[in-house]
């Protein structure tokens, strides 16, 4: 296990609010838009889920890597949080399976936290002001060079993100001699969708984000998935786009989160940055065509514009969020078309919305009756 000492770590929030605590992984500075995710476990997933990228992450459990690392719960290939804020940064782990500690985790992939301070008021601070940036040093002590880089950091409001964060090149994922073909469209995707896929007889290809439909068509895919990511949607033209001519080419498509929202944005409809957004393992959401409740796991700071979801005409609401009242589900009316705004991939409930995924092969299918 690496040497760790507690040094002294500032956060400092754009509204000038600060708190000291100690340093955790690699000595450094970091910054980003600062949100808050309530799940009690988890933390690996988190922090390796590219819909993160460029945010600062404050855990409201109160310890953080008491069950180590291990290299099959990751969500991408690298870590896509751009810092960590937590109360009990917990070294020392005793999980069999767990491969090494979240120090050395931290300090392999570079990554800049803070610990040893009141979550609990830092999280009702950023309920109540709102999503905000923030930047954590554990190396720069001098607030006015801290407020000062704090102050070039561009807003999440108008971000393009997932170009950053999405493959290179095409591969491919799971069995070739599987009975369905789709073609994904990676704007951050998460391992765990390709993973459900996978286990429903479905050969993936994945493609860069800015990949246009008529390059993704050349595989005769049987539909086409718009996964998540980071960023506001409506600075993603090109993603847009590409739903648009989906859509026009009567495919049978599916998003999630960031899919949702430009399944939204291609039918007419707006998003909009929310006050705090929804991040967590325990959000109740109803599914109101087939009358049924669902533990959901969710991660987004943008979401669909509910009046002019209620006013269009080209969609149809499927899904609603227990606590707010927000759209979490649309339906395309004459298409073969839906998303969800949560992540059935993940296993809150535990397993309360992998239907999802049967749902879309009985689409592909022809076979779907809502």
């Amino acid at each position: 296990m690496t040497n760790y000492t507690k040094l002294p770590a500032i956060l400092l929030l754009a509204d000038g609010t600060v708190y000291y605590g100690k340093a955790a992984g690699k000595i450094g500075t970091t910054t980003g838009e600062i949100c808050f995710n309530t799940g009690m476990t988890g933390y690996q997933e988190i922090f390796t889920d590219p819909s993160y990228f460029g945010q600062i992450m404050v855990t409201t459990n109160a310890h953080i890597g008491n069950y180590g690392i291990h290299r099959e719960e990751i969500e991408s290939d690298s870590i896509k949080i751009a810092g960590l804020v937590c109360k009990n940064y917990n070294i020392g782990f005793s999980r069999k399976e767990a491969s090494e500690s979240i120090q050395d985790y931290f300090q392999n992939e570079n990554i800049v936290g803070i610990s040893d301070i009141d979550t609990r008021a830092l999280v009702r601070h950023i309920r109540n002001k709102g999503a905000m940036n923030g930047i954590i040093s554990s190396e720069i002590t001098d607030l006015e060079e801290l407020k000062a880089k704090l102050a070039a950091v561009p807003s999440m409001d108008g971000l393009e993100l997932s170009s950053q964060v999405s493959t290179k090149e095409p591969y491919f994922y799971g069995n070739p001699d599987a009975t369905y073909k789709i073609a994904a469209l990676d704007l951050g995707i998460k391992k765990n969708i390709l993973r459900n896929f996978d286990e429903r007889d479905i050969f993936i290809q994945v493609f860069p984000a800015k990949t246009s439909f008529e390059e993704m068509n050349k595989w005769g895919a049987d539909g086409y998935f718009i996964s998540n990511g980071p960023g506001d949607p409506s600075a993603m033209p090109y993603a847009i786009d590409t739903v648009k001519q989906i859509l026009a080419a009567d495919k049978p498509l599916f998003g999630i989160c960031l899919g949702h929202q430009l399944l939204a944005e291609a039918n007419g409809i707006g998003t909009m940055k929310m006050f705090n957004g929804h991040r967590g393992l325990n959000h109740p959401v109803k599914n109101i065509i087939k009358n049924h409740c669902e533990v959901t796991s969710q991660n987004h700071g943008f979401g669909v514009i509910a009046e002019e979801v209620k006013k269009s005409d080209k969609v149809e609401i499927t899904h609603l969020n227990l606590n707010d009242q927000s759209i979490e589900g649309i339906r395309v009316k004459g298409k073969k078309a839906f998303s969800v705004q949560y992540h059935p991939e993940s296993s809150p409930g535990p397993h309360d919305s992998r239907y999802l995924f049967d749902d879309f092969i009985e689409m592909i299918k022809g076979e779907l009756a809502w």
